[in-house]
């Protein structure tokens, strides 16, 4: 899936959620990075860094893929080293529930 596609999905899975509150970058390596701006309603989505972050999640494009569609755990996703969280894990608890509605 590519980087567009993947903000096309949260985008959609987000759009009717409330508001996260907190502003989100994900460093998808060298896939690129997502940043979700929640503090707007909707969220805002861009496909470059726009900024400081309350919360960035660290991981493979492949495993949040998974995780946005609802086949990886993100819990598992941390214990196992597939993805590092730096900031506030309650931010990325509360947009991993998100997108799990």
């Amino acid at each position: 899936m590519s980087l567009d596609a993947l903000i096309k999905k949260i985008e959609q899975q987000l759009q009717f959620a409330p508001a996260i509150g907190y502003k989100v970058k994900l460093d998808l390596g060298d896939d690129g990075i997502i940043f979700i701006d929640g503090t707007e309603k909707p969220a805002q989505f861009f496909d470059s860094d726009q900024g400081e972050a309350d919360t960035t999640l660290i991981t493979s494009i492949d495993v949040f893929q998974a995780i946005a569609s609802g086949t990886k755990d993100p819990n598992m996703a941390v214990m196992m080293g597939k993805m590092k969280v730096e900031g506030s894990t309650g931010v990325a608890l509360k947009l991993a529930a998100l997108l799990e509605d």
